[in-house]
């Protein structure tokens, strides 16, 4: 089979994006997912999306890992289904609700002079905070969990999150303690890391140690528990520069929600062809 594909990315944060607005591919295989995003074998990225339809709002993002486990939710790979779909005459106007598996997102799109979205605004919703909601075994303030001989403040923005606040960004070994929290048994489904250095009241500086992909570039989700964490540790203001490898993302946490903007690239088209159909199961229905 031959799927033709779009490679985007938000602050570095890559994605392959698949078009199934029909819904004729379905739900994918797990094993599929991880060969595209596999940076040597397949098209390389931090996680796939598939563009499907919804009752429910004007798109569904079916996203998966780049391992080819299914996620929640992407604050930065929904940006660049926004992209997508708007530089393709798909949806007009500026704003966009897409639903996912952590309920349906707003977002308003912002473009540049020749018109192309650039810069996406996202409605990412409330955190959650509830120790066992996140989820976090056992009991206490989730804002003072030990786990790896670290303190983590753990936050839920439809998937888990542990922010490690640390006084020197530069002396973590992130590719050895990311993997180590992320897999505790505080963790039931596992958790998305985020090593944060804080800079001043509004700017932060964090590396994202992300479940089932491993250090990402950035991470949407993860800047918004970052700030939310950093502001009930009483380190923050509500309103923070989240500054990561590939870029800055700004987050406002209000009293009802929180939002992500940060901006969005299109890197290349392409079409998968039949040597990675041949090799992989093909992908199975909803």
């Amino acid at each position: 089979m031959t799927i033709e594909f779009v490679k985007s990315h938000g602050a570095g944060n890559d994605f392959v994006l698949i078009e199934d607005l029909d819904d004729q591919i379905g739900m994918l295989d797990g094993g599929f997912v991880s060969v595209v995003c596999d940076r040597h074998q397949g098209v390389g990225g931090d996680g796939l999306i598939r563009i499907a339809p919804s009752d429910q709002a004007d798109f569904f993002m079916d996203y998966y890992n780049a391992d080819g486990g299914v996620a929640e939710m992407c604050g930065n790979g929904i940006r660049c289904l926004a992209k997508y779909v708007a530089d393709r005459g798909i949806i007009g106007g500026d704003t966009l609700r897409v639903d996912t598996r952590a309920g349906i997102k707003h977002l308003v799109l912002y473009r540049n002079e020749e018109g192309l979205v650039d810069r996406v605004r996202v409605d990412m919703g409330a955190p959650i905070l509830a120790r066992a909601d996140i989820p976090v075994a056992g009991d206490g303030d989730p804002l003072h969990v030990a786990v790896n001989g670290f303190e983590a403040a753990c936050v839920s923005m439809g998937n888990p999150h542990a922010v490690v606040v640390i006084p020197r960004l530069a002396e973590i070994d992130v590719e050895r303690l990311g993997p180590a929290i992320e897999t505790d048994e505080t963790f039931p489904v596992k958790t998305n890391v985020e090593f944060t250095e804080v800079l001043s009241r509004d700017e932060v500086r964090v590396r994202v140690w992300e479940r089932g992909v491993g250090e990402t570039q950035a991470c949407g989700t993860g800047a918004c528990a970052t700030a939310v964490a950093t502001n009930l540790l009483g380190l923050t203001e509500r309103t923070v520069g989240v500054h990561m490898p590939g870029g800055r993302l700004d987050i406002e946490w209000t009293d009802d929600t929180t939002f992500l903007t940060g901006p969005v690239v299109e890197v290349f088209t392409g079409t998968l062809d039949e040597h990675i159909g041949r090799k992989l199961p093909a992908p199975s229905r909803r």
